[in-house]
Formats: structure tokens, sequence, C-alpha cells
């Protein structure tokens, strides 16, 4: 299947010669004849450089909360930028940005940054300055940016690189990282309370934070057992840990004070990026006084030469203005319940055995089984090059998911009843379309 037409395949080969393999994210690049070039967004819609539209389900990984081009976020930027956008001092749109975050999310400190990987590099700094221990632990399958502590036993991991669950191995899953790093970072099992115990109560005295997802947003939206959160949340309080929460995904997304409100667990520090801006570039790093209070000038660096630029505090002052004025997570949920009972419907008719994960705002699908994952290494007992079969022709007929099963299925605002019906029809048509050649 090639999803290039004639205009998009000529502008990506000119790519080529300028950018390496013609894409500036290694996420985007989908081989010769399937990496894309858009042109344009507006609503839940994007239109590739030939004229297709397609009802788009990745928003760019998530960011995209409201909608492509949302006309409330798009005019605050103009009117913000026409005073400039940058100064080396706070401008008011910091302040009122910042304020806005620490009401929704009950947090007490907030510093604005300028996309997720920054804001967990950074938290993962302030655990360690204020706890002057230097290991931390993460969750295999859970991605926190492209910084070298944090690319191991990611959601691009393989499962035979993940060792034995009793004894995980840190995987690194990209060239370039020093060996020497593998030290500081421990991974284990999602979900794992047994694993979890053990390993901070033999280990606790090195470790300065525990990073999660609350929900793995990079292998299809696997939720955490009731208690894990908790059990997390207590084992930090009692062994002096840093908890912190990467909402980069969750944030503003699963609910309006993001997976603090949703799942009721208080962390000390959170991230925040993705659907705070709606698309502009924009992060945060938040949470408990004494904690964010560990940046002091001179003693602990943060820095950024564009951290809470106008561009980005412009369109998320707009766009959490909108989140608390107008019924926005409500009403994704409501247009997202549909679409998964569609979705389960069409599947059981086709007999597929399947599971829906995750919640509707941001959910995945997993094909070939019918239990739903508690982590990582459970994911991969789905059939995914039966998803990807379904997906690429999906997106052929004008509907984008991912076509890797771990990127969940993200909504927005502007999707309506319409293009769900529109979308189930093509899933029905795609579902169809495969098994007859299987």
């Amino acid at each position: 299947m090639k999803l290039q037409g004639p205009k998009t395949k000529s502008l990506f080969q000119k790519a080529k010669a300028v950018i390496p393999y013609g894409v500036n994210s290694n996420f985007r690049y989908w081989g010769e004849d399937n990496t894309l070039i858009i042109d344009r967004g507006e609503g839940t819609y994007v239109w590739d450089l030939d004229g297709n539209r397609y009802i788009d389900y990745r928003l760019a990984f998530g960011p995209i909360i409201l909608g492509h081009a949302y006309p409330a976020v798009v005019e605050r930027v103009q009117e913000a930028i026409q005073g400039g956008t940058l100064f080396a001092w706070t401008t008011p749109y910091e302040v009122d940005l910042c304020e806005r975050i620490t009401q929704m999310c009950n947090v007490e400190k907030v510093r604005l940054t300028n996309s997720g990987t920054e804001a967990c590099m950074y938290a993962l700094r302030i655990a360690r300055a204020h706890t002057g221990r230097e290991k931390f632990i993460k969750f295999e399958g859970q991605y926190h940016g492209m910084v070298d502590y944090f690319v191991y036993s990611t959601a691009s991991s393989n499962l035979g690189d993940l060792g034995s669950k009793r004894s995980p191995i840190n995987s690194p899953t990209t060239s370039g990282v020093p060996k020497a790093i593998n030290q500081y970072v421990i991974n284990l099992p999602f979900n794992d309370i047994e694993r979890l115990e053990e390993t901070v109560r033999a280990k606790w005295g090195d470790i300065a934070a525990i990073f999660v997802e609350p929900l793995l947003g990079n292998a299809a939206s696997i939720m955490p057992q009731p208690g894990f959160l908790e059990i997390i949340r207590e084992l930090c309080d009692e062994y002096g840990i840093m908890l912190v929460f990467d909402e980069v995904k969750t944030g503003f997304r699963i609910a309006n004070g993001g997976a603090q409100e949703f799942f009721n667990v208080q962390a000390d520090l959170v991230t925040y990026a993705k659907s705070l801006g709606n698309g502009f570039p924009i992060a945060a790093i938040a949470g408990k006084n004494e904690v964010m209070m560990t940046i002091e000038p001179g003693a602990m660096a943060h820095s950024g030469t564009y951290s809470g630029n106008v561009v980005g505090t412009a369109a998320a002052i707009a766009t959490l203005e909108t989140l608390e004025k107008e019924p926005v997570i409500k009403t994704i949920n409501k247009v997202g319940t549909k679409l998964m009972t569609g979705i389960d419907e069409i599947l059981t008719e086709a007999g597929i055995p399947h599971v829906l994960t995750g919640v509707p705002t941001m959910f995945g699908l997993i094909l070939g089984e019918d239990q739903k994952p508690h982590d990582f290494r459970e994911y991969f007992k789905g059939d995914g090059e039966l998803y990807e079969a379904i997906a690429m022709e999906l997106i052929k007929r004008g509907v984008q998911p991912d076509a890797d099963g771990r990127e969940p299925w993200f909504l927005c605002y502007s999707l309506s009843d319409e293009d769900v019906s529109e979308t189930l029809n093509v899933f029905n048509d795609s579902v169809k379309a495969v098994k007859d050649t299987r």
C-alpha cells in the first residue's frame, strides 16, 4: 500500500535532500512510500499535499485537544504576538498561565519550558537536587522524552530485550547513550506491586524519584490497576522519594486537572506539555512548593531562552480558558464512548478477539487478545500485524489513527457524531477488506 500521491512524493524527495530521511522527528518516518506531508488542518481534519482529507486520530501525538487551528487559540496568539514574542524578562502571560495551572491542577508552583522532554529532564534534576540521591525508577513501556536517562525500556523496545520480569534488563532504544548511564535507571514492570515494593525497600537510599505515566500513553493506554498509584504514593512518602507524574499526554486531556484529578492521587512533581497549548510548543513542570523551591538561582539550574515565550503562553491561556468554560472533556468522552462501542461491535461481529483500553479521550485497541494487559509485556500478546493492516486500510480510506497499535487513538473537541459515524463505516469496510485477504 502506498499513501503518497504525486505532489507528496515530489516534495518528500526534496525534503530528503536537506533533512535526514525527510523528517524532523523519527516517529514521522513511515518509509519511502507512506511518509505523508500535511498541507493544513482544521477542526478534526487534516489534508495532505495531494488534497486527501483524513479524520485525524493522531492529533500530532496528542496535543490537539480542541481541534486543529482552533479559532479561540489562533486569535489569541495573533493578538498577543503583535506586541513581540520574547524579552528575556517575565511577561504577564506567564503569570496568568501559571496561576491557571495551579488552580486547575492543584499544584503550588509552576515553571514553564518548551517540550515534554525538557519538562521531564528538569523534573529529574529537581528530584535529585531535593533528595541528594541519583537513581530513579521508571516503568517498562513508558516514554519520558529523549533525554539519555529516559530512553531505556520504552514503548519502542522489543519484548525479548526486557529480560526476566523478576529481574528486568534496561534495554536502550537508541544508539549514542553512554553505557554508564544505565546504572542510574531502574526499570520495573508496570502494575507489579510486589516488584516495586521489594525494589524500593532494598534500594530506597539511592532513589531520588519514581517516574510514572499514570496510564501508558505510548503503550495502548494501559491503565493502572486499582491501588497501584496509591502504593507508589505511600512508598514515596515512607522513604522520602519524589513521586513524579509524567502528564505530558494525560494532562488537560483525561480531566481538566489531569491524572491527579482523574485518579485522585497527588504527586510531588508533575510534567505537562501537549494538550496544554493545543498544538503550540509549551510545557511546564509543577508541584509542591517545598520541592519546586529547590530551583534556587545559583544552586540548581533551570533556564531556557524560549521558556514562557508569548506564543506558547498565549495559546495555553486560551486553551485552558476553553477547557474551563466549555464542556470539552465531557463532550469528548461522549463521542469517544460512542466510537469505542462501535469499534467493539464491529470487531465482535467479525469474530476478531480484541480489547479496548484507556479512556475515551485517548484509548488503545489491541487485536487478537481478549484480556486487558496489565503491563507492557502483556501488550505483546496482541496481534500487531493485524492491527497495522486494518490501520493502513483506514488511512487509505480517510481515517487516520497511528499504524502502530502502541500509540493511542486521540480525540478532540471538534470531533462530531457525524465524524464518528463516518469512522465506524470506514472501520467496518477496513476490517472486511483485511479479512478478505487472510
